[in-house]
C-alpha cells in the first residue's frame, strides 16, 4: 500500500490548487491506489482504473440502499444538515439502482436529445447577445458577463423559471456545491443548508403552479413524465431540478473560464483556433480534458475490491481523480501539451457508466456556442489581468477572468 506523506498532493494548498497536475504525475507513478489519511479516502489516479471503477457495481454513490450507517461503519450526518441530505440524496447523482434507474428513465422522457438539440438556436442567440454586450463595453469579466449568465439562463428557461426569479439561483447553487469539497467546514454546511431550504421552498411553489397550469417547459414535462403509472415524487422533482441547475451553473461556467484561461496562456493554439473555427468541437473536448472542471468524484465501496494487489474494504471511500486520469500518458499522447485538434480524446470529464452526465449534450452545445460567439464577435480578446483561482479543489474554477478587446 502506497501513502502520500512524501508527495505534493495537498488539496488545501493554494499552490497545489493552482496547478495539481505535477502532483498527479507523482501519484500515477506511485501506484494505482493510494490511501490518503486526511480525508480517509483511497485515491485512484490512473485513467484505466477510473474508467473501470465508474462502471463497477461493487461501488456506489450511496450505500443506504443496502446498509444502515451503522452496518457500513459510518456515522449518520448531523441532524442540522438534514435539509442538504434530503435534497442531495433524492437526486440521480447520489442514488443507485433501482431508484436511480427509475428516476433517470423518467427524467430522460422529458430531457430528450430532441429537446436539447432544439435549444441550439436559442443558446446561439443568447451567447451572441452576451458577447455583443462584452464588446460594447470594451471588455470585462468573462465569467460574470458571458460564462455565468449563459448556462444559468438556459437551464432556467428550460425549467420554466421566470426571469424575475433567477437572481438567487447562482448563489444557492454555489452554497450547495460547497458541500462537495473535501472536509467542508461547519460554516460551509450552514450556508448549504440555508440554500437547500430556500431553493426547495421556491421550487415547491413553482411545481404547484405548473401542476395547475402546465406549460411547454421541462418542469411541466418532469411532472407529467410517467412509466407504467410511476411518477416522480415532489422531492424527486425538486432534487432533479436542483441537480440540473447546479451542474449547469458549476460545471459549464467553470469549463468556460478554465478553457479561455488555458487558451490565453497558449497563444499558438488560440491563433490556430481563430484561423479555423471548425476546430471548435475538438477544442471543447480538449479544454475539458486539459483543465478538468470536476477534479474528483467519490464512490463508496459496497463489497471488498482489489486494486493492484491492495484490498480496499467494504465501507471505504474511493476518490477517483478525474484531473489525473485526463492527463494519463498511458491514454493521451503528450498529455501536458494542449492540442485543440486532438482526435483521440477519451476524457472522462462527464464521468462514465450509469452516472454519465445526463446534461453532457447540453453542456457541449453551450460551450461550443459561447466559444464560437467569442471567436467571431471578439476576435481580439486578450487577458486584462492575472485571474485569481477559487480555493476549491474538487470543483475547479476562477473567481473571474478579466479581458480586454
Amino acid at each position: 500500500m502506497a501513502a502520500v506523506d512524501d508527495l505534493s498532493f495537498d488539496p488545501w494548498d493554494p499552490a497545489f490548487v493552482a496547478d495539481p497536475y505535477p502532483a498527479y504525475a507523482e501519484l500515477r507513478e506511485r501506484g494505482r491506489v493510494i490511501y490518503f489519511e486526511p480525508t480517509d479516502q483511497w485515491l485512484v489516479p490512473r485513467h484505466a482504473d477510473v474508467s473501470a471503477l465508474l462502471r463497477d457495481r461493487r461501488l456506489g454513490r450511496t450505500y443506504q440502499h443496502r446498509f444502515t450507517h451503522e452496518d457500513f461503519g459510518r456515522t449518520a450526518p448531523p441532524a442540522e444538515q438534514e435539509p442538504f441530505h434530503t435534497l442531495n440524496d433524492h437526486g440521480m447523482l447520489d442514488l443507485e439502482p433501482p431508484d436511480h434507474t427509475r428516476i433517470r428513465r423518467l427524467v430522460s422522457k422529458a430531457f430528450t436529445p430532441r429537446t436539447v438539440e432544439g435549444l441550439k438556436p436559442y443558446v446561439g442567440r443568447l451567447a451572441a447577445e452576451l458577447v455583443d454586450g462584452l464588446v460594447r463595453q470594451g471588455g470585462g469579466d468573462l465569467l460574470r458577463d458571458v460564462a455565468e449568465p449563459l448556462p444559468v439562463a438556459v437551464i432556467a428557461e428550460m425549467l420554466g423559471i421566470p426571469e424575475s426569479d433567477r437572481a438567487p439561483l447562482r448563489p444557492w447553487s454555489a452554497d450547495i456545491c460547497g458541500m462537495y469539497e473535501l472536509n467542508p467546514s461547519q460554516e460551509t454546511a450552514s450556508r448549504a443548508v440555508r440554500a437547500c431550504v430556500e431553493f426547495s421552498d421556491y421550487l415547491r411553489q413553482l411545481i404547484a403552479a405548473r401542476r395547475k397550469e402546465p406549460g411547454e417547459d421541462l418542469m411541466s414535462g418532469l411532472i407529467a413524465a410517467h412509466d407504467e403509472g410511476d411518477r416522480l415524487t415532489e422531492q424527486e422533482l425538486i432534487s432533479t431540478a436542483v441537480l440540473l441547475l447546479n451542474a449547469g451553473h458549476e460545471a459549464t461556467v467553470n469549463a468556460t473560464v478554465n478553457g479561455w484561461w488555458t487558451l490565453l496562456r497558449h497563444p499558438e493554439q488560440l491563433a490556430a483556433l481563430r484561423a479555423d473555427h471548425s476546430l471548435v468541437p475538438s477544442a471543447v473536448e480538449e479544454l475539458m480534458r486539459f483543465d478538468t472542471p470536476l477534479q474528483l468524484f467519490e464512490r463508496w465501496v459496497l463489497d471488498d475490491i482489489e486494486i493492484d494487489g491492495t484490498v480496499v474494504p467494504r465501507g471505504a471511500e474511493i476518490a477517483m481523480l478525474f484531473g489525473s486520469a485526463n492527463h494519463d500518458p498511458a491514454v493521451f499522447a503528450e498529455p501536458e501539451r494542449l492540442d485543440l485538434a486532438r482526435a483521440d480524446n477519451p476524457h472522462i470529464s462527464f464521468s462514465a457508466g450509469i452516472h454519465y452526465c445526463i446534461g453532457a449534450p447540453l453542456a457541449r452545445i453551450e460551450l461550443a456556442a459561447s466559444m464560437s460567439a467569442l471567436l467571431e464577435r471578439a476576435p481580439t480578446l486578450a487577458l486584462a489581468a492575472e485571474p485569481r483561482r477559487k480555493p476549491n479543489f474538487v470543483i475547479r474554477g476562477l473567481e473571474g477572468l478579466d479581458v480586454t478587446l
